[in-house]
């Protein structure tokens, strides 16, 4: 006597082979104690061409069955008999319904009536607001959720549509595999800027996640030259890199240690409070750039070329500045709003403020993640092993480098 299995019919679009989604679908199945039927699979035969496959997955009973088509979804396989997406009321301010469908930063489509829609505002770690008369689906984080929302529940209706391996020979396919302090990295930087390059000449933004290592290390210089060539558009940093950014450009000095000499300075330990005390006196860091008060440095240079600038502080922050953000519910607001059109993001030496904007972006952003820290390093470009690079390297030298290569690209 047999035992009954329970069945489900899955079908593959696309690059499926390249991008490994069907090797990984079938180890899935295995591993989850199901077995599968290829009834179709038909394979590209021109490197533009997608392919196809009919699978048909069984399992002994249907709560193993859910999982392993709860789990193909995400690697984006898609039922053939699909249902409509389930939802359920938010019952309070801030509290997502029970079962809710929990995003990741890939692109995700829901089933509203017959259509399937774009789910906007891809953001991992999010619930899937959904309004059934305007059609459309969109992600909210916790503080969004308010009493009547319909928010998407399960994992029906539901399409993840995973990133495909690039067929063309390019630095975010071939380089972004490992993390290494062995990598060529002239040809990276190299080729990050004739990314850059393009991002801008399509109108793309670029964002740069800065720490104050970027200060004391003597690259404030560097980035305020890439933002003068205009290959910065938005800026997330701390209270830190700004505080320190006017303090060199006040006493020329860093944590009180001369930026030139590299020497510590006699009382220097108290530059970084003087130049709070100065922003704070003048109300604000565009007052003191439109004051002539400040005249060099990151923020300055920010300032006057139009950067978004969003300053997230912490409960550690000295002063702050005025134009810091203290509450973070407010601060995450203020960076979701900065992301929508970021194509690229540099990630400069700092490991929580990279790690927020990493979990805001989709997973069609590329990120350049650059650290002196290996394990920083990796934690940071493990978003995605195709659209992410990660540089163990001193990051003045990094920015340097970068500098220089666009400013020779924009000679040309």
């Amino acid at each position: 006597m047999t035992s009954e299995r329970h069945a489900a019919l899955l079908l593959l679009e696309g690059h499926i082979i390249d991008s490994m989604m069907l090797p990984h679908l079938l180890d899935l199945v295995m591993d989850r104690g199901g077995a599968f039927d290829i009834q179709e699979l038909r394979v590209g035969q021109h490197k533009t061409d997608q392919s196809t496959c009919r699978i048909e997955v069984t399992a002994c009973d249907p709560g193993t069955l859910d999982d392993i088509v709860r789990r193909a979804r995400e690697l984006g396989a898609r039922v053939v008999s699909e249902e409509p997406v389930r939802t359920a009321r938010v019952p309070a301010r801030g509290v997502y319904p029970e079962g809710f469908y929990s995003t990741s930063n890939l692109p995700t489509y829901v089933m509203l009536g017959d259509n399937w829609v774009l789910v906007e505002r891809q953001e991992m770690d999010c619930a899937i607001a959904v309004d059934r008369v305007a059609s459309r689906a969109w992600c909210i984080p916790f503080p969004d959720a308010v009493p009547g929302m319909d928010v998407v529940v399960g994992h029906h209706g539901v399409r993840v549509a995973p990133l495909e391996r690039s067929r063309q020979m390019e630095i975010f396919s071939f380089m972004a595999s490992e993390v290494s302090a062995e990598k060529p990295k002239k040809l990276l930087i190299a080729n990050i800027a004739s990314e850059m390059r393009t991002i801008r000449a399509e109108g793309g933004r670029i964002l740069v996640v800065a720490g104050p290592a970027v200060v004391h290390t003597g690259a404030g210089q560097h980035l305020s030259r890439l933002i003068e060539l205009g290959y910065v558009q938005v800026l997330f940093a701390g209270n830190a890199l700004a505080v320190h950014d006017v303090e060199s450009a006040l006493y020329g000095t860093a944590l009180g240690v001369n930026l030139e000499s590299g020497l510590p300075i006699e009382h220097g330990h108290e530059h970084h409070m003087r130049a709070i005390n100065r922003v704070r006196a003048a109300g604000s860091l565009r007052a003191m750039v439109e004051s002539g008060e400040l005249r060099a440095g990151v923020m300055k240079t920010a300032i006057e070329h139009g950067v978004e600038i969003v300053l997230a502080g912490s409960v550690r922050d000295d002063g702050p500045l005025p134009d810091v953000i203290t509450e973070m519910g407010e601060a995450q607001r203020r960076m979701r709003e900065a992301v929508p059109g970021v194509r690229l993001a540099l990630m400069l030496s700092t490991m929580l403020h990279s790690i927020a904007t990493g979990n805001m972006l989709p997973a069609q952003v590329r990120t350049v993640c650059v650290d002196i820290n290996p394990a920083v390093v990796t934690k940071l470009a493990d978003r995605g092993s195709w659209q992410s690079i990660g540089l163990v390297t001193d990051v003045e030298s990094f920015l340097r480098e970068l500098a220089q290569v666009i400013d020779q690209q924009s000679v040309r």
